[in-house]
């Protein structure tokens, strides 16, 4: 048990990182506007279907498709928030639920009619693939490669919400929007930019994903509670407190299904559970 225990917990922590990077849109996008998006896995997956496109049909190495499935998955959240979100921004829970759960049924049978019901392939290159021995412990390349690329962006957004002007604005939004407009934020404008940055990075994660959680027309269905799990633990709005809960979840759900695989799928649901009776607002609190 002991001598496989380091390497279990990096494949948690690589499986959090993903689970942040997906994540991190809907926290944002709960946090600022209040909007329930329950569609927000529809465009991890479309990311994860760009990049299948990319290399299968189109021969689009593996990293250059991973700056296009960002670009589409925003495009879509951009487009999509214009046309259809803006419209449900002051409506009631319910008809936000109602619409972003149709909204994924949709995407659902759309990507199920163009690419059928089996799962997509992803051939990573070669550089990727294998392990390397570190400290004594056997660690996959590819998930080296997701924990330091996770890990760049997290800095690159902790900078961007500190240490810039938008950020600053983000924050005032996110505390409270109706004082922010009433000092000249356009605080739809900047829930437009957040949404559509939210999108990308979910479909830069769904990219990512394909090798280590599998891609077929399920998907932003099968991980839906996974995402709802680290914005509920991590607290809406909170990029430390996503990300702290995302590593929680990752490191306790690969665990669990690797010790006890009879109940391991459980495992982070009892986790949730003792964090909200510990943390009732989420681990936010002291984490922004």
């Amino acid at each position: 048990m002991f001598t496989s225990l380091p390497g279990v917990l990096f494949d948690g922590v690589a499986y959090g990182s993903l689970l942040f990077l997906m994540s991190i849109g809907l926290s944002v996008t709960m946090g600022l506007m209040r909007f329930i998006n329950l569609a927000h896995g529809a465009f991890a997956m479309l990311g994860g279907y760009v990049c299948v496109v990319g290399m299968t049909r189109l021969g689009v190495p593996f990293l250059a498709t991973l700056p296009i499935a960002f670009a589409a998955a925003g495009l879509a959240g951009a487009v999509l928030e214009r046309i259809l979100y803006r419209r449900l921004y002051r409506r009631g829970p319910l008809d936000q639920v109602l619409f972003s759960l149709g909204l994924t049924l949709m995407s659902v049978a759309g990507a199920t009619y163009v690419w059928g019901s089996g799962q997509q392939p992803v051939h990573l290159p070669r550089f990727l693939l294998g392990q390397v021995r570190l400290l004594g412990v056997d660690l996959g390349v590819y998930r080296l490669f997701l924990v330091a690329l996770v890990a760049a962006i997290t800095a690159a957004l902790v900078l961007l919400v500190r240490k810039t002007r938008f950020g600053a604005r983000i924050r005032a939004s996110v505390d409270d929007p109706q004082a922010s407009a009433g000092l000249g934020i356009n605080v739809t404008r900047v829930f437009s930019v957040t949404f559509t940055l939210g999108s990308g990075l979910a479909g830069l994660g769904g990219a990512l994903a394909i090798d280590v959680l599998g891609l077929d027309p399920t998907f932003p269905l099968k991980y839906l509670v996974y995402f709802l799990l680290v914005v509920v633990v991590g607290g809406a709005g909170s990029i430390a407190g996503t990300l702290a809960a995302s590593l929680l979840l990752g490191l306790f759900d690969v665990s669990g299904k690797y010790y006890v695989p009879a109940v391991g799928a459980f495992v982070i649901y009892g986790l949730m559970v003792v964090l909200l009776l510990l943390f009732p607002g989420g681990l936010r609190r002291g984490a922004r």
